[in-house]
């Protein structure tokens, strides 16, 4: 059996849905929550790949000027 949100269950039934309708709305909404926390945790990664990619190009763009400067400076 999948997990559900016993407050969404608790509402859904308070509001007169079936006992089958609630549980089965109730796990699709925490299906749906995981699936958003999954999202979440991958966009966080992605977020700290792209500030190491920003840092490296940074530091390639300083060395290829310094090179660059130190060729047709003398």
């Amino acid at each position: 059996m999948s997990t559900m949100i016993s407050e969404v269950y608790d509402a859904l039934k308070e509001a007169g849905a079936s006992e089958e309708k609630a549980r089965k709305a109730a796990e699709a909404i925490a299906g749906t929550e995981a699936r958003f926390s999954r999202i979440e945790g991958e966009l966080i990664a992605m977020r700290g790949e792209i500030n190491l990619l920003r840092w490296m190009i940074g530091f390639n763009l300083a060395m290829t000027m310094a090179i660059l400067w130190k060729i047709f400076s003398t």
